[in-house]
C-alpha cells in the first residue's frame, strides 16, 4: 500500500508517496505565485494552488517507484489561516463564482486595526486566550474576514462559504466543504477545548454559521477523489481523502511527535517550538503578558492538543546573514567558521528580529542587530552570534511552554537549520534536553498528510499508532554534562537586550 500526502506550502505545493514503513518512495514540489499588492499585503490565487497540486500529483505519479493503483488514500496539509471566499455558484471545478478574491495569507499584516478590535470587544487578551486559547494576531483568519467586510462588502456579501488552505483543494478533490479541528483553532472562531465552532465568537462578531464548513477530526475520512478530480490529476477515483490539518500539526505527525514528552522544533525560515499535550494549555501564567504561546487543537485525535510558539527568522537569519556579508561563501563554510568561533562569541549577542516577531516579544516593529562588536570579532564571530541568538530565541518559546506545565523530554527537529550537526548540539546545550532527527526528516508536512490518510483507511488503529510504526529516530545528541558557562552568560544578555531596546524600535522603524 502507498498513500499521498499534499502540503499546500506559502511558496510550493508538495506531493509525497510513502509506504506502510513510512518509507518516502516519491516526492515533487511545484512552486505557485505569492502576490503583494501593497506593502505588508500577501495574497494568492486559489486556482494557483490547484494547478500546482495537479502538477505535483501527476509528476509523482509518472515516477519510476510509483504505481498509481497503489495509492489508496490522500492526506492534506497546508499554510494555515488563509481565507478562501467562495460564492454561492461555486463548484468542484471552478468556475467564474468560485473565488471571489485572492486568498489573504498567514503573513498579511493589514489587519493590526481589527485584531485590537476583536480583543477590545472581549475585553482584552487575557479574556481573548480564554474564549479561543489564542491572542488576536494579524496572521488569524478571523481579522481577514472582518477587513473584507469593512473594505469590500460587496465581495462579504456574495460570500457562501469560508475555506483555509488545505480544505479548497480537499474541495477540488472531493466536492465536499470540510476543515480540520487544527486548521479551525487557527481561525478565532473555534472553541479549541470542545473542538467546535465557537457560537458566542460567532455571534460576537456577526458571522454566520452557515459560511464554515463541517469539522473533522485530522484523521476522518471527509471523502473521495471525484471523477473530475481524477481526471485532472491522474489519481484513481473513488480513493478516501482525509481532513489532514494545518501544517505544524501535520509537521510535528510527520516527525512523530504524538506523545506528552515530545516536542517538535524547527529551523526553517522561521521557527516554530511545538508541544504535544493531552489537555489544552492556554498561555495565561502571566498576567501581563497573556498569549505569546497558541494552543490548538493536535491531528492525533480527540484526546489530542498542542502548545506552539514561532518566531520569525531563525535559519532565515542565518540566511541573510549569508546574503548581507558572504554571498559566495556556502553554509557549510560559514557554519565551520561560527564552529571554530568561541561559545558567547567573546561578547557579542545578535539579535534575530529581522521582520518584527511573534514570540516571546510579538512586535511587528522590533529590529534586530549585533550587539557587542569589536575589532577583534571574525565573520566567524558574527555567524556564530546569528546562530546562537537563534537558538537563545528558540530556548525563550521552550521554556514559555516549561512555565506552563509541559514536560519536555526530547525535542525532534527538522528544517534546513538542523542539518547542521553543530547546530543541533547547541540546541541540545542550550534546551538542556535530547536533540533527535528522524530517518525521514526531508517528509515534513506532506509525510505527516500521508500518515493521517493512512490512519482513514484503516491502516493503522490511530495516529499514534501509525507515527510509532512509521517514524524512525536516529541516535539522539545529548546536552554536554557541563555547558561552557560563556553561552550561559550570552544567553543571559541575550534574554534582557529586548526590555532595554523596545523602546527604540518604533523610532528606528519610522525612519524610511
Amino acid at each position: 500500500m502507498h498513500f499521498l500526502g499534499l502540503d499546500i506550502g506559502t511558496s510550493s505545493t508538495k506531493a509525497l508517496v510513502c509506504d506502510e514503513l513510512g518509507r518516502i518512495v516519491a516526492d515533487a514540489s511545484v512552486p505557485h505565485p505569492i502576490a503583494q499588492p501593497q506593502s505588508g499585503w500577501s495574497e494568492q490565487d486559489p486556482a494557483d494552488w490547484w494547478r500546482s497540486t495537479v502538477q505535483a500529483i501527476r509528476t509523482v505519479l509518472q515516477m519510476p517507484a510509483v504505481r498509481t493503483e497503489e495509492i489508496v488514500s490522500v492526506g492534506l496539509s497546508g499554510q494555515m489561516h488563509g481565507s478562501v471566499l467562495l460564492g454561492a455558484d461555486a463548484a468542484p471545478s471552478g468556475g467564474r463564482s468560485d473565488v471571489l478574491r485572492p486568498a489573504i495569507l498567514w503573513n498579511d499584516q493589514r489587519t493590526a486595526g481589527q485584531c485590537a478590535a476583536i480583543e477590545s470587544a472581549l475585553g482584552g487578551r487575557s479574556a481573548m486566550v480564554e474564549a479561543v486559547a489564542n491572542a488576536a494576531l494579524p496572521g488569524f483568519t478571523l481579522p481577514k474576514l472582518l477587513w473584507v467586510r469593512e473594505h469590500e462588502p460587496d465581495v462579504w456579501n456574495r460570500t457562501r462559504t469560508v475555506l483555509l488552505p488545505k480544505d479548497f483543494i480537499g474541495f477540488r478533490l472531493t466536492g465536499v466543504l470540510a476543515t480540520d479541528v487544527g486548521d479551525a483553532s487557527g481561525t478565532l472562531l473555534f472553541d479549541v477545548d470542545r473542538r467546535e465552532w465557537s457560537p458566542p465568537m460567532l455571534d460576537r462578531f456577526g458571522i454566520d454559521a452557515d459560511l464554515l464548513p463541517p469539522v473533522f477530526e485530522s484523521a476522518r475520512r471527509i471523502g473521495t477523489v471525484s471523477p473530475w478530480a481524477a481526471e485532472q490529476t491522474g489519481l484513481r477515483a473513488a480513493i478516501p481523502v482525509a481532513a489532514g490539518s494545518g501544517d505544524n500539526m501535520t509537521a510535528a505527525v510527520g516527525a512523530g511527535v504524538a506523545a506528552p514528552g515530545l516536542v517538535l522544533g524547527v529551523l526553517g525560515t522561521s521557527g516554530v517550538i511545538y508541544a504535544h499535550v493531552n489537555q489544552p494549555r492556554k498561555d495565561l501564567a502571566d498576567p501581563n503578558a497573556p498569549g505569546r504561546l497558541h494552543t490548538m487543537a493536535a491531528a492525533t485525535g480527540p484526546a489530542g492538543w498542542c502548545v506552539t510558539g514561532c518566531m520569525l527568522s531563525a535559519a532565515g537569519a542565518l540566511d541573510w546573514c549569508r546574503r548581507a556579508i558572504a554571498p559566495t561563501s556556502s553554509f557549510d563554510e560559514l557554519l565551520g567558521e561560527a564552529e571554530a568561533a568561541p561559545p558567547g562569541c567573546e561578547g557579542l549577542v545578535f539579535l534575530p528580529y529581522l521582520t518584527g516577531e511573534r514570540c516571546p516579544y510579538p512586535d511587528p516593529v522590533a529590529r534586530g542587530g549585533w550587539i557587542g562588536l569589536t575589532s577583534r570579532h571574525t565573520r566567524g564571530h558574527l555567524v556564530r552570534a546569528v546562530v546562537e541568538g537563534v537558538t537563545f530565541g528558540m530556548a525563550q518559546i521552550l521554556d514559555l511552554a516549561r512555565s506552563l506545565g509541559i514536560a519536555v523530554d526530547a525535542v525532534r527537529v527538522n528544517g534546513g537549520g538542523n542539518r547542521s550537526a553543530f547546530w543541533r548540539q547547541l540546541q541540545a546545550d542550550v534546551y538542556r534536553c535530547p536533540i533527535e532527527t528522524t530517518t525521514t526528516e526531508d517528509g515534513g508536512s506532506a509525510l505527516g498528510a500521508a500518515i493521517l490518510g493512512a490512519v482513514a483507511v484503516g491502516a493503522f488503529p490511530s495516529v499514534a499508532a501509525a507515527c510509532q510504526h512509521m517514524i524512525a529516530t536516529n541516535d539522539a545528541m545529548a546536552a554536554e554534562d557541563s555547558p561552557d558557562p560563556r553561552l550561559r552568560r550570552a544567553a543571559e544578555v541575550y534574554r534582557s537586550l529586548y526590555a532595554e531596546l523596545a523602546p527604540s524600535f518604533p523610532s528606528l522603524a519610522a525612519i524610511s
